[in-house]
C-alpha cells in the first residue's frame, strides 16, 4: 500500500521512522513519501520536504514566518493530491496537520493521526473538527482516552514510541573515549528548532563555570553545523556531540533540558534533570490565557505532580539553574527524583507503540475498523 506521513519536526521523524519500520514488516508493498527528516530517510521512500523548514516555535514565530507555513501547507496538499496514497499518516504537528487532515478528508483520502493533538492543553475544541476529519486517532499518554470519552470520541491508545526507539538502542562504550569525557557529565538539550536553541542554550551554557568538575557535553540537532553552536560557546570547555543523544544521556549525570519530548526521554534513561522553556513575550502571554494545564513537561503531565522543576520565562536564569542542578546532582533531591523515574516507566509499560500502531492502521485499511 501508499502511505504518505507528515512529521513537522524532530520528535515526528524519530516516532515516523519507526512507525515506517513497523509497517514494513507487516506490509512487504508498503511505498512511503513524506515530510519528515533523515531518520524517516533511513527507512526509504521519497522525502519530500525537510522538517528544519517547516517548524516555527510560538504564535508570534508562526504570524512571522506565515506566508513561508502556507507556501509549505499548499505544496503538501497537491503533493499529496499527485500521490493518491492509501492512507495519509499525520504525525503530531497539529497547527500544520489538522489544515491537512480537513483536506484530505475533503478529498476522499482516509486519514490517520498518531500521536493526538495536544488538545487537552488548550483550544478543546478541537476534538469537534478532529471527530469530523480524522478517521483513527492513536494516543501516546494514557490520560488522554478518558479527555476524548469525554467527547464522545473513541480513540486507540498505543503506549508511547520513545519506549521503542529506547529498547532497540545499543549504547556505544568507547563514547567516552571517543570524545575524551573522563569527568562525570551534565548534559545539555537544548531543542531542535533554531528559536528554542537562540534562547535557550545561552542560559544553560552560563552555569558551566560553578559546576568546573563536570565535563558539558551539547546534544546537537542534525539540522545545524557545528559553526552554528560554535557561536554560542565561545571559549568554553563545552564538547559538542552529533547523532549520540542517547549515548549521552546513557552516561550522564544529570541534564538541563529544553522542554518537549526531550524531557521524557531524559527521563527514562533516570536521568534526574531540569527543564527550561523560553518563549516570545507575547506567545507566552497569550498562552497563559488560553493553556489550560499545570505542567509543561511530559513527566510531569504524565505524573499529575511536580517531579522535575520546571524553570519557564524569568525563571529560566542562571542563579535557578545552578540551584536546582546542585540539588539533584547529590542527596535526597537527587534520590527522589530518581524513585519518581521508577515510577514513571510503570505507568509508560513496554515497548511496542509502532507495532500496535501499523497492526491498527491496516486493520483499517483492510476491514475498515
Amino acid at each position: 500500500m501508499k502511505y504518505y506521513l507528515v512529521a513537522g519536526e524532530a520528535s515526528g521523524d524519530l516516532h515516523g521512522a519507526n512507525l515506517m519500520k513497523a509497517l514494513k514488516k507487516q506490509d512487504g508493498d508498503a511505498i512511503f513519501r513524506y515530510y519528515g527528516g533523515e531518520k524517516m530517510q533511513s527507512e526509504g521512500g521519497e522525502l519530500r520536504k525537510h522538517y528544519a523548514d517547516m517548524a516555527f516555535m510560538g504564535f508570534t514565530e508562526v504570524l512571522l514566518n506565515l506566508r513561508t507555513i502556507l507556501k509549505n501547507m499548499n505544496a503538501c496538499k497537491a503533493d499529496i493530491l499527485t500521490d493518491q496514497p492509501d492512507v495519509l499518516i499525520l504525525i503530531d504537528f497539529p497547527g500544520f496537520n489538522l489544515k491537512i487532515a480537513e483536506f484530505a478528508h475533503k478529498n476522499g483520502i482516509k486519514v490517520c493521526y498518531y500521536i493526538s493533538p495536544k488538545v487537552w492543553a488548550w483550544n478543546q475544541k478541537r476534538v469537534l473538527k478532529i471527530k469530523k476529519v480524522v478517521d483513527k486517532l492513536f494516543c501516546i499518554l494514557p490520560f488522554e482516552v478518558d479527555f476524548y470519552q469525554e467527547w464522545g470520541m473513541k480513540v486507540d491508545y498505543v503506549g508511547n514510541p520513545l519506549l521503542d526507539e529506547i529498547a532497540q538502542f545499543t549504547a556505544d562504550n568507547d563514547f567516552r573515549s571517543k570524545y575524551k569525557l573522563n569527568k562525570d557529565i551534565i548534559a545539555l538539550l537544548p531543542g531542535s528548532r533554531k528559536q528554542e536553541i537562540q534562547r535557550l542554550l545561552p542560559d544553560m551554557l552560563s552555569v558551566t563555570n560553578r559546576f568546573e568538575e563536570y565535563d558539558f557535553v551539547i546534544a546537537a540537532a542534525p539540522n545545524f553545523d557545528a559553526s552554528y553552536y560554535e557561536h554560542f560557546i565561545g571559549t568554553k570547555n563545552v564538547t559538542l556531540v552529533f547523532g549520540h543523544t542517547y549515548d549521552l544521556l546513557s552516561v550522564a549525570t544529570a541534564a538541563i533540558v529544553a522542554s518537549g519530548t526531550a524531557t521524557l526521554e531524559t527521563a527514562l534513561f533516570h536521568v534526574p534533570q531540569v527543564v527550561v522553556y523560553r518563549g516570545g513575550a507575547i506567545s507566552i502571554a497569550i498562552a497563559r490565557m488560553l493553556i489550560k494545564i499545570r505542567f509543561i513537561s511530559l513527566v510531569n503531565l504524565i505524573m499529575d505532580r511536580e517531579v522535575v522543576k520546571e524553570l519557564i520565562q524569568e525563571d529560566c536564569n542562571s542563579a535557578n539553574i545552578s540551584a536546582e542542578l546542585a540539588r539533584i546532582l547529590e542527596g535526597k533531591g537527587r534520590a527522589d527524583m530518581l524513585a519518581d523515574y521508577g515510577q514513571l516507566s510503570d505507568k509508560m509499560g513496554t515497548a511496542g507503540a509502532s507495532e500496535r500502531t501499523a497492526r491498527l492502521i491496516l486493520d483499517y485499511l483492510k476491514n475498515g475498523s
